[in-house]
């Protein structure tokens, strides 16, 4: 393909030397993919390939056309896409089918992509879930045209006739558990199995059933709106989210208090999202509060919770299937899937702290939750995946730095960071904190790893848990020392009050615990008290006003409600990822280009990395995949351009040239060298010496 430039127009001129090998890759709300085969030396290709694919009403599903004699090249071949979403163009909720046209369109900039694309969809409506963000499943066929020389210029007017759309305002249709349709009328809060017709067409006067509820105010927090068309939704201005439900629907206790009503309520509550316990389970607590499972079929009790994901691999530790399972579930949730688009990020690598917070400070998460395109200025590499991961690596490398008085090392070691109680040094520090939550909050929205890790305490203030003695060994032993041994000894002639003493800026300051605190001497009665207020003021309150602004830039990507599936040290994996390196595992989900695992080159690349220190094996993981954190559950999660792609060592290069590598795809390019000494020593150096894209 030839290309030149009119710099009249601004206009690209392409001329097809050799025609395109085209192919679709099938993305699902960013996670579920699909590719079709590859159609030889085509610009009018049809496919006619099924895939099942799992879709809620606003689902969108990405397909974009690569040509694979360049897939592996730079621009990645890349020949249009488009974007549909499900709910636009049919009913999911009744077996339907449609064939929808679409413009081809470029993804990455504005100029012209010429070309339509077909694609059908076919659902098998399964009985959903009483919930707007339902799953049902779908057969879609491509027929897929890509571009060619002559622009089109129709455009596709798709009318279902059983779309939702043709409902009156305020209408709502839904299926019970044996695939009934029936409707509901917001407006007057009632339901009929009859479809309510358009004001202007014929109202059928058949008798309907009904039911009427009586709700009273909503909850403290809360707020109804309604959309355009209007539907209403509630807002909870508390945790900052929207639902279809109305919260009064979901009672948590019942008016006696009752517990049975009381685990009524947290499986009501909890079905909204997941749905129905499986035939025979129960849902239980325990004396201290914690939910578990009754199998009444086998007789046997378990914490996981059935409706969870369990397809994983058992051989894993138990922890990693726990988080595992949290991990598919929260992913799967409406507010943590990608919005259609892009959002660019151009900051030069130098300056990436203050640049990056000039620049997102202000951006609505609407906007950051587009796919993210990343540049470093004076770089040449596209983003696919691999400059992100590396942006997020070198950003918190920054944004934690213990220099700039956000964040310190615990007392406890030089590893962990927590907030500084200082960190007003900086009279704009609230909104560096408010711009660092919103920063972890996005790494987290697009699966990138942050590098670094906190006291346990600081993720528990996430998840808002309450604070213990037990936190304050993290944030400081020598204190946690002394609370413990006040607890285990007479305190009576300690001369302790309920008053702290610390330093702000050289100056000793006293702080009372409580009103009067001064005045209050500690005994053995009130020593219990003392403690709790001390480690509640070490650990938060002296912090309150910087955490408070870090949690509300970081819950505008994350709900609070939905993060809340983990514990802190799930919450940690899934902020920082898993620092260690199993060398075993790395290697069982390895692919080879052009080697096999039995060639020489291979051997000695292993060799090398097994005799490496953990410095050098992060640097290697950082080198060919962008950060040096992997999955909690491994390798065979590492996470490219379109999905999980494994790490590859492809056979490329000269004998006396460095190892290269490609982030966007975790490969390696390994020249076939002729000994062990100059593996090593070539790649030693690459990992040691590379900073940055299109490096030589």
């Amino acid at each position: 393909m030839d290309t030149s430039s009119n710099p009249q127009t601004g206009k690209r001129t392409i001329t097809l030397t050799t025609l395109p090998d085209p192919f679709v890759i099938i993305t699902v709300d960013g996670e579920q993919t699909s590719t079709t085969r590859a159609i030889k030396k085509s610009l009018s290709p049809v496919w006619n390939e099924s895939f099942k694919i799992n879709v809620s009403p606003n689902s969108v599903i990405t397909a974009q056309v690569f040509d694979q004699k360049k897939f592996k090249k730079k621009g990645q071949g890349f020949l249009g896409v488009i974007n549909v979403q499900v709910g636009q163009h049919m009913n999911i909720y009744i077996n339907s089918e449609v064939t929808i046209p679409q413009l081809l369109k470029n993804s990455n900039s504005t100029e012209p992509v010429e070309g339509k694309m077909y694609i059908k969809l076919k659902s098998e409506a399964a009985p959903p879930t009483q919930n707007a963000q339902s799953i049902h499943r779908f057969c879609a066929t491509n027929e897929t045209s890509p571009p060619t020389n002559s622009q089109t210029n129709s455009t596709a007017s798709l009318n279902n006739p059983m779309s939702i759309n043709d409902l009156p305002s305020g209408w709502e249709q839904r299926m019970d558990h044996l695939g009934r349709i029936y409707y509901v009328d917001h407006n007057t809060r009632t339901t009929t199995w009859a479809k309510p017709t358009q004001p202007d067409q014929d109202i059928s006067t058949e008798p309907n059933l009904q039911t009427e509820i009586a709700l009273g105010p909503l909850p403290s927090g809360w707020e109804q709106r309604a959309t355009p068309e209007g539907r209403p939704y509630f807002v909870n201005h508390i945790a900052r989210t929207t639902t279809w439900e109305d919260p009064r629907l979901r009672s948590s206790r019942a008016p006696d208090g009752s517990r049975a009503a009381f685990v009524a309520g947290i499986a009501g509550q909890t079905a909204s999202y997941l749905g129905p316990l499986p035939s025979g389970w129960e849902m239980r607590l325990t004396g201290a509060g914690r939910v578990y499972f009754v199998d009444h079929n086998t007789k046997t009790t378990t914490w996981d919770d059935p409706r969870l994901p369990s397809n994983l691999d058992q051989s894993v530790p138990q922890y990693k299937r726990d988080f595992r399972r949290k991990y598919v579930y929260f992913r799967s949730q409406v507010p943590m899937r990608p919005f259609p688009g892009h959002f660019n990020i151009s900051v030069n690598r130098d300056r990436i702290f203050e640049e990056s917070y000039n620049m997102l400070k202000d951006v609505p998460p609407t906007e950051l939750k587009k796919r993210l395109m990343i540049k470093f200025e004076n770089e040449d590499a596209l983003d696919y995946g691999g400059v992100s991961r590396e942006y997020f690596y070198a950003l918190s490398h920054e944004m934690f730095n213990p220099s700039y008085c956000l964040f310190e090392y615990s007392a406890h070691d030089t590893y962990t960071l927590q907030i500084s109680p200082n960190s007003s040094i900086n009279p704009d520090h609230l909104n560096y904190f408010r711009f660092i939550g919103k920063t972890m909050g996005l790494a987290i929205f697009h699966r990138r790893f942050l590098d670094a890790f906190f006291t346990s305490s600081f993720y528990k203030m996430l998840l808002g848990k309450p604070i213990t003695l037990d936190d304050m060994e993290s944030v400081d032993d020598q204190i946690y020392r002394s609370m413990v041994w006040a607890l285990q000894n007479d305190v009576t002639e300690m001369g302790f009050r309920f008053t702290v003493d610390e330093f702000r800026f050289g100056e000793l300051i006293e702080i009372e615990l409580k009103e009067g605190g001064k005045d209050i001497d500690v005994t053995e009665e009130n020593k219990k008290e003392w403690v709790q207020l001390n480690v509640q003021y070490r650990i938060c309150d002296r912090i309150k006003d910087q955490f408070a602004a870090f949690s509300s830039g970081f819950y505008e990507l994350v709900p609070k409600d939905f993060i809340q599936v983990f514990d802190e040290r799930e919450l940690e994996l899934l902020i920082g990822g898993l620092s260690e390196t199993d060398i075993d595992d790395w290697k069982k989900h390895t692919d080879y280009r052009g080697y096999t695992e039995a060639d020489q080159v291979i051997q000695w690349f292993w060799q090398c990395v097994t005799t490496m220190n953990s410095e050098h094996r992060s640097r290697l993981l950082q080198f060919t995949t962008g950060t040096s954190r992997i999955p909690v559950n491994g390798f065979k999660d590492l996470q490219g351009s379109d999905g999980p792609r494994r790490f590859t060592i492809e056979k490329s290069g000269n004998v006396d040239a460095l190892p290269k590598s490609h982030t966007c795809f975790n490969r390696i390019d390994l020249p076939p060298y002729n000994d062990y000494q100059t593996l090593s020593s070539k790649l030693l150096l690459a990992i040691e010496n590379t900073v940055g894209f299109a490096q030589e």
